[in-house]
Protein backbone atom coordinates (compact mmCIF):
# COMPACT_ATOMS: atom_id res chain seq x y z
CA UNK A 1 0.00 0.00 0.00
CA UNK A 2 1.44 3.25 -0.83
CA UNK A 3 0.42 5.71 2.65
CA UNK A 4 1.04 8.86 0.86
CA UNK A 5 -2.08 7.73 -1.41
CA UNK A 6 -4.13 6.80 2.30
CA UNK A 7 -2.82 10.27 3.29
CA UNK A 8 -4.38 12.16 0.56
CA UNK A 9 -7.81 9.62 0.98
CA UNK A 10 -7.66 10.58 5.17
CA UNK A 11 -7.34 14.52 4.35
CA UNK A 12 -10.27 14.02 1.94
CA UNK A 13 -12.65 12.67 4.06
CA UNK A 14 -11.28 14.90 7.43
CA UNK A 15 -11.64 18.02 5.06
CA UNK A 16 -15.12 17.22 3.58
CA UNK A 17 -13.93 17.62 -0.21
CA UNK A 18 -11.51 17.09 -3.07
CA UNK A 19 -10.90 21.05 -3.07
CA UNK A 20 -10.23 22.01 0.22
CA UNK A 21 -8.06 18.75 0.49
CA UNK A 22 -6.26 19.74 -2.47
CA UNK A 23 -5.85 23.26 -0.61
CA UNK A 24 -4.31 21.77 2.59
CA UNK A 25 -2.15 19.40 0.63
CA UNK A 26 -1.01 22.57 -1.55
CA UNK A 27 -1.89 19.83 -4.44
CA UNK A 28 -4.92 20.55 -7.46
CA UNK A 29 -8.12 18.72 -7.39
CA UNK A 30 -7.76 16.73 -10.31
CA UNK A 31 -3.89 15.24 -8.72
CA UNK A 32 -5.67 14.43 -5.35
CA UNK A 33 -8.72 12.35 -7.37
CA UNK A 34 -5.96 10.38 -9.25
CA UNK A 35 -3.75 9.57 -6.37
CA UNK A 36 -7.04 8.61 -4.52
CA UNK A 37 -8.43 6.02 -7.80
CA UNK A 38 -4.89 4.71 -7.73
CA UNK A 39 -5.63 3.66 -3.69
CA UNK A 40 -9.12 2.25 -4.62
CA UNK A 41 -7.36 0.18 -7.57
CA UNK A 42 -4.89 -0.88 -5.24
CA UNK A 43 -7.31 -2.08 -2.31
CA UNK A 44 -10.03 -3.30 -4.72
CA UNK A 45 -13.04 -1.32 -3.51
CA UNK A 46 -14.50 1.89 -3.61
CA UNK A 47 -13.86 4.34 -0.82
CA UNK A 48 -16.37 7.34 -2.32
CA UNK A 49 -19.87 7.86 -3.66
CA UNK A 50 -21.03 11.00 -5.58
CA UNK A 51 -23.63 12.62 -2.60
CA UNK A 52 -25.07 15.60 -4.65
CA UNK A 53 -22.16 18.03 -5.72
CA UNK A 54 -20.13 16.37 -3.24
CA UNK A 55 -18.66 12.86 -2.37
CA UNK A 56 -19.65 10.56 1.18
CA UNK A 57 -17.70 6.80 1.91
CA UNK A 58 -18.81 4.04 0.96
CA UNK A 59 -19.24 1.21 3.29
CA UNK A 60 -15.19 0.45 2.57
CA UNK A 61 -14.25 3.83 2.78
CA UNK A 62 -15.28 4.23 6.31
CA UNK A 63 -13.60 0.77 7.55
CA UNK A 64 -10.94 2.34 5.68
CA UNK A 65 -11.07 5.70 7.85
CA UNK A 66 -11.07 4.39 10.87
CA UNK A 67 -7.96 2.27 9.97
CA UNK A 68 -6.44 5.67 8.43
CA UNK A 69 -7.23 7.21 11.80
CA UNK A 70 -5.20 5.06 13.62
CA UNK A 71 -2.38 4.72 11.41
CA UNK A 72 -1.78 8.30 11.33
CA UNK A 73 -2.39 8.80 14.77
CA UNK A 74 0.59 6.48 15.52
CA UNK A 75 2.45 8.24 13.00
CA UNK A 76 2.14 12.10 15.03
CA UNK A 77 2.98 9.56 17.91
CA UNK A 78 5.94 8.32 16.47
CA UNK A 79 7.23 11.79 15.80
CA UNK A 80 6.78 13.18 19.08
CA UNK A 81 8.38 10.23 20.57
CA UNK A 82 11.79 11.18 18.32
CA UNK A 83 11.18 14.48 19.09
CA UNK A 84 11.25 14.16 22.61
CA UNK A 85 14.74 11.87 22.10
CA UNK A 86 16.40 14.17 20.49
CA UNK A 87 15.75 16.98 23.27
CA UNK A 88 17.09 14.52 26.13
CA UNK A 89 19.51 12.21 24.50
CA UNK A 90 20.65 9.37 26.66
CA UNK A 91 23.81 8.61 27.09
CA UNK A 92 24.31 4.37 27.52
CA UNK A 93 27.05 3.93 31.11
CA UNK A 94 27.36 0.09 31.04
CA UNK A 95 29.01 -1.00 33.84
CA UNK A 96 30.79 -4.55 35.03
CA UNK A 97 30.67 -4.84 38.72
CA UNK A 98 32.72 -8.04 40.30
CA UNK A 99 30.41 -10.03 42.86
CA UNK A 100 32.68 -9.19 45.73
CA UNK A 101 32.32 -5.65 45.60
CA UNK A 102 29.63 -4.75 48.00
CA UNK A 103 26.27 -3.34 46.47
CA UNK A 104 26.73 -0.59 48.99
CA UNK A 105 30.07 0.31 47.85
CA UNK A 106 28.93 -0.08 44.20
CA UNK A 107 26.26 2.21 44.62
CA UNK A 108 28.11 4.94 46.24
CA UNK A 109 30.98 5.02 43.62
CA UNK A 110 27.97 5.26 40.71
CA UNK A 111 25.79 7.53 42.15
CA UNK A 112 28.04 10.71 41.50
CA UNK A 113 27.54 9.75 37.48
CA UNK A 114 23.91 9.36 37.82
CA UNK A 115 23.94 12.78 39.38
CA UNK A 116 26.33 14.51 37.52
CA UNK A 117 26.37 13.28 34.10
CA UNK A 118 22.93 14.44 32.18
CA UNK A 119 20.62 11.72 30.60
CA UNK A 120 23.00 9.01 31.83
CA UNK A 121 21.21 5.53 31.28
CA UNK A 122 23.39 3.34 33.84
CA UNK A 123 23.76 -0.71 33.03
CA UNK A 124 24.98 -2.56 35.35
CA UNK A 125 26.20 -6.10 34.86
CA UNK A 126 26.87 -8.50 37.71
CA UNK A 127 29.67 -11.44 37.47
CA UNK A 128 33.63 -12.58 37.87
CA UNK A 129 36.32 -10.46 36.85
CA UNK A 130 37.66 -13.01 33.96
CA UNK A 131 34.32 -12.76 32.20
CA UNK A 132 33.94 -8.84 32.75
CA UNK A 133 37.30 -8.04 31.37
CA UNK A 134 36.29 -10.11 28.44
CA UNK A 135 33.02 -7.95 28.30
CA UNK A 136 35.34 -4.94 28.46
CA UNK A 137 37.98 -5.93 25.76
CA UNK A 138 34.99 -6.60 23.52
CA UNK A 139 33.90 -2.95 24.41
CA UNK A 140 30.87 -4.33 25.39
CA UNK A 141 31.13 -2.20 29.17
CA UNK A 142 32.74 0.77 29.13
CA UNK A 143 34.32 0.40 32.87
CA UNK A 144 34.32 -2.13 35.58
CA UNK A 145 34.72 -2.22 39.47
CA UNK A 146 36.85 -4.58 41.26
CA UNK A 147 38.37 -5.22 43.95
CA UNK A 148 42.19 -5.69 42.53
CA UNK A 149 43.79 -4.34 39.64
CA UNK A 150 43.90 -6.44 36.14
CA UNK A 151 45.55 -9.69 37.67
CA UNK A 152 48.73 -10.10 35.31
CA UNK A 153 47.97 -13.64 33.67
CA UNK A 154 45.07 -12.59 32.34
CA UNK A 155 46.08 -11.23 28.57
CA UNK A 156 43.23 -8.16 28.04
CA UNK A 157 44.34 -4.92 27.47
CA UNK A 158 42.71 -2.51 29.94
CA UNK A 159 43.86 0.32 33.05
CA UNK A 160 43.48 0.08 36.36
CA UNK A 161 42.71 3.25 38.31
CA UNK A 162 42.76 2.76 41.60
CA UNK A 163 39.70 4.99 42.99
CA UNK A 164 40.70 4.39 46.95
CA UNK A 165 40.90 1.91 50.23
CA UNK A 166 38.45 1.67 53.32
CA UNK A 167 39.51 0.57 56.20
CA UNK A 168 37.50 -2.76 57.10
CA UNK A 169 34.93 -3.32 60.33
CA UNK A 170 33.38 -5.87 62.32
CA UNK A 171 29.62 -5.61 62.54
CA UNK A 172 27.43 -7.54 65.04
CA UNK A 173 23.58 -8.07 64.95
CA UNK A 174 21.29 -7.80 67.15
CA UNK A 175 22.19 -9.92 70.65
CA UNK A 176 25.03 -11.49 68.82
CA UNK A 177 27.90 -11.78 72.00
CA UNK A 178 28.72 -9.70 74.75
CA UNK A 179 28.74 -6.10 73.21
CA UNK A 180 30.89 -5.28 76.61
CA UNK A 181 33.64 -7.38 75.62
CA UNK A 182 36.85 -5.49 73.95
CA UNK A 183 36.98 -5.25 70.10
CA UNK A 184 38.84 -7.73 68.75
CA UNK A 185 38.83 -10.32 71.70
CA UNK A 186 35.05 -10.33 71.38
CA UNK A 187 35.51 -12.06 68.65
CA UNK A 188 37.66 -15.50 69.97
CA UNK A 189 34.85 -18.42 69.59
CA UNK A 190 32.30 -16.67 68.18
CA UNK A 191 30.47 -17.32 65.00
CA UNK A 192 32.40 -15.06 62.04
CA UNK A 193 30.84 -14.74 58.55
CA UNK A 194 33.57 -14.02 55.74
CA UNK A 195 33.54 -13.63 52.08
CA UNK A 196 34.44 -15.89 49.61
CA UNK A 197 37.90 -17.09 48.45
CA UNK A 198 37.45 -15.05 45.22
CA UNK A 199 37.81 -11.49 47.28
CA UNK A 200 40.96 -10.22 48.31
CA UNK A 201 40.28 -9.24 51.43
CA UNK A 202 39.64 -12.97 52.48
CA UNK A 203 43.29 -13.48 52.82
CA UNK A 204 43.63 -10.44 54.43
CA UNK A 205 41.35 -11.24 57.12
CA UNK A 206 42.42 -14.63 57.68
CA UNK A 207 46.27 -13.25 58.38
CA UNK A 208 45.22 -10.56 60.57
CA UNK A 209 42.75 -13.25 62.58
CA UNK A 210 45.88 -15.60 62.96
CA UNK A 211 48.43 -12.40 63.96
CA UNK A 212 46.24 -11.78 67.07
CA UNK A 213 45.60 -15.19 67.70
CA UNK A 214 41.88 -15.56 67.17
CA UNK A 215 40.15 -18.08 66.59
CA UNK A 216 36.26 -17.51 66.05
CA UNK A 217 34.24 -19.86 64.52
CA UNK A 218 33.81 -19.84 60.87
CA UNK A 219 29.79 -20.13 60.51
CA UNK A 220 29.65 -19.20 56.61
CA UNK A 221 31.36 -17.99 53.49
CA UNK A 222 29.34 -15.95 50.73
CA UNK A 223 30.76 -14.58 47.19
CA UNK A 224 27.60 -12.29 47.37
CA UNK A 225 28.43 -9.72 49.92
CA UNK A 226 24.35 -9.12 50.97
CA UNK A 227 23.53 -12.10 51.37
CA UNK A 228 26.22 -12.26 53.94
CA UNK A 229 24.68 -9.47 55.73
CA UNK A 230 21.56 -10.79 55.92
CA UNK A 231 22.84 -13.34 57.79
CA UNK A 232 24.58 -11.16 60.12
CA UNK A 233 21.74 -9.05 60.41
CA UNK A 234 20.06 -12.46 61.85
CA UNK A 235 22.65 -12.95 63.95
CA UNK A 236 24.14 -15.65 62.14
CA UNK A 237 27.90 -14.03 62.81
CA UNK A 238 30.03 -11.21 63.36
CA UNK A 239 30.97 -10.32 59.38
CA UNK A 240 33.44 -8.12 57.67
CA UNK A 241 32.20 -4.26 56.02
CA UNK A 242 33.71 -1.63 54.74
CA UNK A 243 33.77 1.08 57.76
CA UNK A 244 33.28 3.71 55.81
CA UNK A 245 29.30 2.21 55.28
CA UNK A 246 29.22 2.14 59.53
CA UNK A 247 26.32 4.46 59.33
CA UNK A 248 24.52 2.91 56.62
CA UNK A 249 24.38 -0.57 57.21
CA UNK A 250 23.59 0.76 61.05
CA UNK A 251 20.31 2.23 59.37
CA UNK A 252 19.47 -0.68 57.08
CA UNK A 253 20.62 -3.90 58.59
CA UNK A 254 20.33 -2.78 62.60
CA UNK A 255 24.00 -3.94 63.29
CA UNK A 256 26.55 -2.49 65.21
CA UNK A 257 29.72 -1.40 64.99
CA UNK A 258 31.47 -4.12 66.51
CA UNK A 259 34.70 -2.27 65.80
CA UNK A 260 37.64 -1.30 63.52
CA UNK A 261 40.64 -3.34 62.02
CA UNK A 262 43.63 -1.44 61.94
CA UNK A 263 45.96 -1.87 58.94
CA UNK A 264 43.26 -3.79 57.08
CA UNK A 265 42.08 -1.95 54.11
CA UNK A 266 39.72 -3.06 51.16
CA UNK A 267 40.71 -1.63 47.47
CA UNK A 268 38.78 -0.64 44.93
CA UNK A 269 40.09 -0.18 41.16
CA UNK A 270 37.77 1.67 38.17
CA UNK A 271 39.46 -0.63 35.37
CA UNK A 272 39.14 0.94 31.43
CA UNK A 273 39.74 -0.30 27.94
CA UNK A 274 41.59 3.24 27.67
CA UNK A 275 44.64 5.07 29.55
CA UNK A 276 42.99 8.33 29.19
CA UNK A 277 39.35 8.26 30.50
CA UNK A 278 36.72 10.41 28.28
CA UNK A 279 33.89 9.18 29.29
CA UNK A 280 31.98 11.76 31.35
CA UNK A 281 30.47 9.26 33.52
CA UNK A 282 33.79 7.17 34.02
CA UNK A 283 35.56 10.55 35.14
CA UNK A 284 32.64 11.59 37.69
CA UNK A 285 33.37 8.01 39.37
CA UNK A 286 36.84 8.52 40.19
CA UNK A 287 37.00 12.14 40.43
CA UNK A 288 34.38 11.13 43.42
CA UNK A 289 35.21 8.42 45.21
CA UNK A 290 38.78 10.08 47.07
CA UNK A 291 35.64 12.30 48.75
CA UNK A 292 34.93 9.11 50.67
CA UNK A 293 37.72 6.49 49.89
CA UNK A 294 41.11 7.21 51.38
CA UNK A 295 43.44 7.50 48.64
Amino acid sequence: MNFKHLHYFWTVARSGGVARAGERLHLTPQTVSAQIKLLEQDLGAALFKPAGRGLELTDAGRLALGYADEIFALGDELRAALESRRERPSLPFRVGITDVVPKAIAYRLLEPAEREVTGLRLICREGKLDSLLAELALHRLDMVIADRPIPSNINVRGYSHKLGESEIAFYAGPGLGDASLPFPECLNDAPLLLPGDDSTVRGQIERWLESRRLTPRIAGEFDDDALMRAFGQAGGGYFPGAAALADELGAQYGVRLAGRAEHLHAAYYAITGERRISHPAVRAVTGAAPDWLSP
